[in-house]
């Protein structure tokens, strides 16, 4: 679900489970951000949406707000902000604060919903906004659409003066962030093996998170870009390309481990102790491989490499596949009873943190499996089935997605097809898939098979098919 109401193509207005993204000053303005937040709030404001058992009756719906580092965040917090107060709700600010941290600190207050000002990976020009629910979950497609609507329609009631709550402040986010993660590792033997990383944190919003739980779990840090300025010193996309001077560094200090986050720290990629980009698409199926065991299941997205079923199948475990996005992948967990999940953007979910991606999680769990396996993460990878992934984008046209499912099912004709989002089309040894962005107004197609060749072979074939 992706719709750019209203806006040219050139500033567009993304609305999705992936909450509201625009460009500042063009499709994202205060007004738009007020009239989205008093949307949310409007929609908590619903008991069915509030937090089961809420033990506060006094007023309106409790949300917790937070942003990443972006020169526009205070500007949009404070209209967000000022919309929430406006829906009766009580608001407590958290400031400068990754995702998950927003989501942890949800659930540390009982809160009933949570909203993070980012743009994520997005470049500078974008910000947007984030709602998360009670259990810290981005709403569903039925629930988001019903925000959405709410917003689009301006269908929208406001508090009268003596329903007003306060605004409040609370600096704890990242102590308790730091907390649940450490409680799911073996601390004493991460210590024990005095790793060293360098982490590169984008002058985004997990640096000091990040410091934090790896000072406490002994490793020797050295930290580019951790202040939380918003100055993004490279593209803030944690891809190859993006990623070098991290690779270079990783290997020039002789580290064990390198990791970069993106702007709200909800992701994480990996570079091994030779200076080698391992990438995104390890970070969640070298978690699997550390703490799956045999019977469990594990979620990832449609678009996630298949290394995850290789891992799963290793120990007797099995892999729940969703549409892409948060949302999808952490109902897929609680429907089978998973505890982790993810997707191949660097998302790792563990659920008895948060239900949201955290870079933090993946960090503390690949310096878990270092020390417990006593390798190199270079062998640790080297042991695994190896794939080649093609990731490729094209703009956005209405006439394409709307022909795009029965193009692909009569060009794949007798192939297994999964349509749950988009359109994946599956071999017993390669995949592509075609699907609209959540998050940008693109149209993107992934592809994986054992070499490169293949892949970018079957990223041509599709982008024939559908004339991109």
């Amino acid at each position: 679900m992706t719709t750019t109401p209203t806006k040219p193509a050139d500033a567009p207005l993304m609305l999705s489970i992936s909450g509201m993204r625009g460009l500042v000053g063009r499709s994202l303005t205060p007004d738009i951000a007020t009239r989205y937040a008093t949307a949310f709030g409007n929609w908590l404001g619903d008991p069915r949406n509030q937090r089961p058992g809420s033990s506060d009756t006094s007023g309106g719906p409790h949300v917790v707000i937070g942003r990443d580092s972006r020169g526009s965040g205070p500007m949009l917090e404070h209209a967000a902000v000022a919309g929430l107060l406006a829906a009766g709700c009580r608001v407590t600010r958290v400031g400068v604060l990754s995702t998950p941290g927003v989501a942890v600190m949800a659930d540390q207050l009982r809160a009933d919903g949570g909203m993070v000002i980012t743009a994520s990976h997005n470049p500078f020009p974008w910000n947007g906004v984030k709602a998360l629910r009670y259990d810290g979950v981005a709403p569903p497609p039925d629930q988001a659409n019903d925000i959405i609507r709410r917003f689009r329609d301006h269908d929208l009631s406001y508090a009268q003066v003596p329903d007003l709550q306060p605004a409040t402040q609370d600096d704890t986010g990242t102590t308790v962030h730091v907390r649940r993660v450490l409680e799911l590792v073996d601390v004493d033997a991460i210590r024990a093996a005095k790793l060293s990383a360098v982490v590169d944190s984008v002058h985004g919003a997990g640096g000091a998170e990040a410091r934090a739980l790896l000072d406490a779990l002994g490793v020797t840090v050295h930290h580019l870009y951790a202040e939380p300025t918003g100055d993004f010193p490279h593209v803030p996309e944690p891809t190859r390309e993006n990623l070098t001077e991290l690779c270079a560094v990783v290997k020039d200090r002789g580290a064990d481990i390198g990791f970069a986050q993106d702007p709200d720290a909800d992701r994480l990629a990996v570079v091994d102790e030779t200076g080698a980009y391992i990438g995104e698409e390890y970070t969640l199926a070298l978690c699997a491989l550390h703490k799956l065991g045999s019977g469990e299941s594990v979620a990832a997205n449609l678009s996630t490499s298949r290394m995850v079923d290789d891992v799963a199948a290793a120990v007797g475990g099995s892999v729940i596949r969703t549409a892409v996005g948060e949302a999808n992948v952490t109902e897929g967990m609680r429907a089978h009873g998973a505890t982790i999940g993810g997707e191949g953007n660097g998302g790792i979910i563990d659920s008895r943190v948060s239900q949201v991606r955290d870079s933090l999680i993946g960090m503390a769990y690949l310096c878990e499996m270092l020390a417990a396996r006593g390798q190199s993460l270079s062998a640790v990878v080297a042991g695994q089935p190896s794939y080649a992934i093609v990731k490729d984008k094209a703009d956005v046209d209405p006439a394409v997605l709307e022909a795009m499912p029965a193009k692909m099912a009569e060009h794949f004709a007798g192939q297994r097809i999964d349509d749950q989002d988009g359109v994946r089309v599956d071999w017993d040894d390669r995949w592509v898939h075609v699907r609209p962005s959540n998050t940008e107004p693109i149209i993107r197609v992934i592809a994986e098979a054992r070499d490169r060749a293949t892949a970018e072979a079957l990223v041509a074939e599709v982008r024939g098919v559908l004339g991109l």
